[in-house]
């Protein structure tokens, strides 16, 4: 192929794939399977972003095989050390794992729904082989999304999974909004946003019963998720004009990750990051809620959102 046979650049989201279902509508990317937009009857649940724009702050993405942060972007798997770009510099950390900037390839389409693939190959600082698929699908109760993984390689891969959909304060400002978590348990990091411990919720961190989130810089862990009569764990952001986005997670993860974007300066406090996860930061280290997949494991989560 010769510079004169590429007639249009490709978008920098990749190509789009739209499922609509009554008032929902949502845009699934090729690039990093993230979801682009998520709007019922025109109201924002996420914050969108454009089609030819990269994700600013990972948004909507699938974070695999680790969500969150490594620490010094190493780990050890059976006596050997395998060291990973530090795509965090500032910390000296590896980020959200090796699938959010990959494209991902389309399975099955249909008005409602739409399933994409990645076979994530070995690579440098990765020895395993993994083969995902996300499927995104809108019903009346809104967006569900299941993620499968497979081992395909020969070795037993630790792994991990995690989402980051910013929820959309409807054009009104965070601190006029409320947040409302699940979760009893906080976990407590260091200058470098890595555990150290937990402790139960108190303070800023108390999130159980719904509270403004004015003045409230987050970026921490949940742990000991409760759950209502479904089996569903919830993060709710309350916004001014009544409407209430919210995420959910079912049995198969049992860890939250909130962030309200303080020290983002290209997105300060654009929306609430609501992250279910599998587990919590530097898991490949730290053994803590780590997935071992040996060859021919399957592992899959569940998590939706929706307008309340």
């Amino acid at each position: 192929m010769t510079t004169s046979d590429i007639t249009t650049a490709p978008a920098a989201s990749g190509t789009q794939h739209v499922i609509t279902h009554g008032g929902h509508r949502a845009v699934v990317v090729e690039v990093g399977a993230m979801v682009r937009e998520y709007t019922v009857g025109g109201r924002e649940v996420f914050v969108p972003f454009a089609e030819d724009e990269v994700a600013p702050v990972f948004n909507g993405a699938v974070l695999l095989p680790w969500p969150n942060r490594l620490r010094d972007a190493s780990y050890t798997v059976d006596g050997t050390t395998y060291e990973l770009a530090q795509s965090e510099p500032d910390r000296r950390n590896a980020l959200h794992g090796l699938a959010c900037w990959t494209r991902w390839s389309l399975v099955e389409a249909t008005e409602s729904s739409v399933t994409l693939e990645l076979a994530l190959p070995a690579q440098k600082g990765w020895p395993f082989q993994l083969v995902s698929q996300a499927r995104y699908g809108l019903s009346d109760a809104g967006l569900e999304v299941t993620v499968t993984t497979r081992n395909v390689g020969a070795g037993t891969a630790p792994y991990g999974v995690g989402f980051h959909p910013w929820l959309s304060a409807g054009g009104a400002s965070l601190d006029e909004c409320t947040v409302q978590l699940d979760a009893t348990t906080h976990v407590t990091v260091d200058e470098r946003l890595l555990p150290t411990g937990t402790e139960p919720v108190a303070g800023p961190y108390d999130l159980v019963t719904e509270r403004s989130l004015a003045g409230l810089d987050l970026d921490d862990a949940w742990l000991d998720v409760t759950r209502d009569a479904e089996g569903l764990s919830w993060c709710r952001l309350g916004c001014p004009d009544g409407r209430t986005p919210a995420v959910w997670m079912d049995e198969s993860m049992d860890t939250w990750q909130v962030c309200s974007a303080n020290h983002i300066p290209q997105f300060l406090r654009g929306g609430l990051a609501a992250e279910p996860m599998s587990c919590v930061a530097d898991a490949f280290n730290t053994g803590d809620r780590l997935v071992h997949l040996a060859p021919g494991d399957v592992h899959t989560v569940r998590w939706g959102a929706t307008l309340l």
